[in-house]
Parts: structure tokens; C-alpha cells; sequence
């Protein structure tokens, strides 16, 4: 099987307005997003996401297309798409980096695989190792205190029993809505924080102590990106575990987390990772040093968000009974791109048990919603 055309479509999809995001990174009220369908001369089409994000990763839509367009593609054609590892080093040859704008051509590659062998890509990562309804905690944006309040109450009443809360802006801000939130909620459903780098280790480790008392039990990213001491320092300090993300984006960041003793988890996931392979690989490397890993996310679409499933439910270390992930990106956005969406109900999202992603694109949706 060859690989004979490389498409891409740069989408515009708006967030439901009670599912607009507010963290250190700024506000996210839109997604501008890259689908990418890999043609093959077997009549196998696979797709991707490209969940690009300027702040996050520094790639934007219309970057991640012109890469693909101008840059992969001459180096993929003709190509077997189900040798992945090729695949890989064939991007990494054309360019550095640009971890979301691999993986989505990476995963449309896993999707042809699967489709071909007729097997969802869990089974082909070494099958099934927990159920493929995943568990989910809720990441809520840095609201003030009333909307906090309000989001809070809604959640627990959907059934979550985790809430991620966005902190990392304003200090002062950011206690009291963590300690709104513990209020409103009660005593025993879980809270996590996530700074996403909007911290130092000095005032991370000031947070953490002012809110000693509403039990928070993980906090993500604390520090800034690159600084493996700094997050160090954090996790000595501090009573609730660490979680690194934005600082973890391939393999050679987990072994640095790991060398420096920085964090307690890994938040792993397809698009930041540069492929679903990737992922497996770092969570492989952290298993072997006893490290657990969980999922994280960028507020993918299905396409992204089944990758994301795969993964889950194959890899044993993606510990997400212990720490819940986030899986949540499609129940965030207006409209879905696929013909039968991921079944998400409350904290719970059910991945299909079809061949490859278990997805299919709706081209006339994606067609229709291009971005300007």
C-alpha cells in the first residue's frame, strides 16, 4: 500500500459559550484546527487532527497546513502508510518539532492500518488492557468567583468526581477560586490545578500553601516550561502531587523530568507528543521508572479525542483510575466533524469498537466550516 495524496482542511469550530476556556494561556473560545485526510492507492482513506494552538505549541492553522502541504507531503508519497516508525522519521527529517502537525498525519496513518487489518488501533498497540468507556475529569477555566461557583455545582451534578481548575493568573484570583470551588463541591470529590507554566517555583510553592487546607491533590505544570529544577523544587515544597504537561512534549523531556525527580505524573496525549506512538513510548519509559502517566489535552475534536482513547485503553501506565484525564475536547465544542460523534455522558467517554480510529469524517461538515 502506498500513500498517493495528503490533504489538509483548516477548520473554524466555535466552543459552546458555557464551555469557553480562560487559563494562563489566554482565552480559547474558538478552535482553529487542521483535519488532514492521507489518501492510498488500496482505497484506504485515514484521518487526523492537527489541534494546533499558538500559545501552547507554537503552531497555528494555517502554519500546520502550509508544513504538511509543502513540506511532509513531498516526503510521504508513495510511502507505506502502515510503517509508522518510517512514517516518523520522515517527518522528523523535513522538520523539527511541530508536534501537532505530525501527529495528525501519524494517527491518519494508524486509522489506514487499522481499516486494513480491520482492527481498532488499541488492539494493534497490544489490545485492550481496561474498558473503552474512559472516566474523565473536568477542566474548568479561571472564572471569577460566581461563575466558578455556578460551573462547579453544575459538574458535580453531571456526576464528575474530579475537577481540574485553571489557576496560574492572579494570585489572589486564583485561591479564591479554588476555594470556592472546594466549597461549593463538598469535602470528597477530588480538585486539581493546572498554572500551565503561569507560575515560578516561588509562588507555586505560596499557592500551594495558602490552599493547604482545601485538599487539592494534584497540581499540573506549575512552572515554567524547561525548567526541570524549578518543578523540582515545586514537588519537594509542596503536599499535593505534580503533574508535568507543557514541559513534556517528547521523549528526551520525560527522561529530564524523570533524571530531576520533577513530577509524581506525566500528562501524555497524541497531539503534544507528535503521534500515538510517541505517546506509548514515553509512557513506556516512565512505566519503567515507576512513574505514572495520565491524559491530557488541548479540547480536540473526535478524530484527536479517538487517538487519545486508543491510547488509554491500551498503555497499562496511563493510570487514569488514579488520575483522571482529559477527554473532554469534543463535548466543548458547538458541532462535532464526525458522523457519529464520541458518546460522551457526564464524566464518561465511550470509544467505538470499529477498524483504526473508529471515526468517520463528515468532509461535507469540515467543507463548511473552513476557516476564512
Amino acid at each position: 500500500m502506498k500513500i498517493t495524496r495528503i490533504d489538509t482542511f483548516p477548520v473554524r469550530i466555535p466552543l459552546k459559550p458555557e464551555r469557553h476556556m480562560i487559563s494562563a494561556l489566554g482565552r480559547h473560545e474558538v478552535s482553529e484546527y487542521v483535519l488532514v485526510r492521507v489518501s492510498t492507492d488500496a482505497g484506504i482513506d485515514g484521518a487526523g487532527e492537527a489541534t494546533v494552538l499558538p500559545q501552547w505549541s507554537g503552531e497555528t492553522v494555517w502554519g500546520a497546513q502550509a508544513l504538511i502541504d509543502r513540506v511532509l507531503a513531498p516526503h510521504l508519497l508513495g510511502q507505506d502508510p502502515t510503517d509508522i516508525d518510517t512514517i516518523a522519521a520522515l517527518m522528523d527529517q523535513a522538520t523539527v518539532d511541530n508536534w501537532f502537525t505530525k501527529s495528525a498525519v501519524e494517527m491518519a496513518c494508524w486509522d489506514i492500518h487499522g481499516k486494513e487489518l480491520g482492527q481498532p488501533i488499541y488492539t494493534l498497540l497490544g489490545g485492550p488492557v481496561r474498558p473503552r468507556a474512559v472516566r474523565c475529569r473536568f477542566s474548568m477555566g479561571a472564572y471569577e468567583p460566581d461563575r466558578a461557583r455556578r460551573r462547579a455545582a453544575e459538574l458535580i451534578a453531571a456526576g464528575f468526581d474530579t475537577i481540574k481548575v485553571k489557576v496560574g493568573t492572579d494570585l489572589a484570583r486564583d485561591i479564591e477560586r479554588v476555594r470556592v470551588v472546594r466549597k461549593t463541591i463538598g469535602p470528597q470529590p477530588a480538585i486539581v490545578i493546572d498554572a500551565n507554566c503561569g507560575y515560578d517555583a516561588q509562588t507555586a510553592i505560596a499557592m500551594a500553601q495558602e490552599i493547604d487546607d482545601c485538599r487539592v491533590g494534584l497540581f499540573e505544570q506549575p512552572t515554567p516550561r524547561g525548567d526541570f529544577e524549578a518543578l523540582a523544587e515545586v514537588r519537594q515544597a509542596i503536599r499535593p502531587e505534580v503533574m508535568a504537561d507543557d514541559i513534556c512534549f517528547d521523549l528526551a523531556d520525560a527522561v529530564e523530568c524523570i533524571r530531576h525527580a520533577a513530577c509524581d505524573v506525566i500528562s501524555v496525549y497524541p497531539g503534544k507528543n507528535g503521534g500515538i506512538a510517541r505517546s506509548k513510548q514515553i509512557v513506556d519509559y516512565a512505566a519503567q521508572h515507576g512513574v505514572a502517566c495520565s491524559i491530557g489535552s488541548n479540547l480536540e475534536l473526535d478524530v484527536a479525542s479517538a487517538a487519545m482513547c486508543h491510547l488509554v485503553v491500551a498503555c497499562p501506565n496511563m493510570n487514569v483510575e488514579e488520575y483522571p484525564g482529559d477527554i473532554m475536547g469534543p463535548d466543548y465544542h458547538a458541532f462535532s466533524v464526525v458522523k457519529e460523534p464520541l458518546e460522551i455522558r457526564g464524566p464518561i467517554i465511550a470509544l467505538p469498537d470499529r477498524p483504526g480510529l473508529g471515526v468517520e469524517v463528515d468532509w461535507q461538515v469540515v467543507e463548511a466550516n473552513r476557516c476564512p
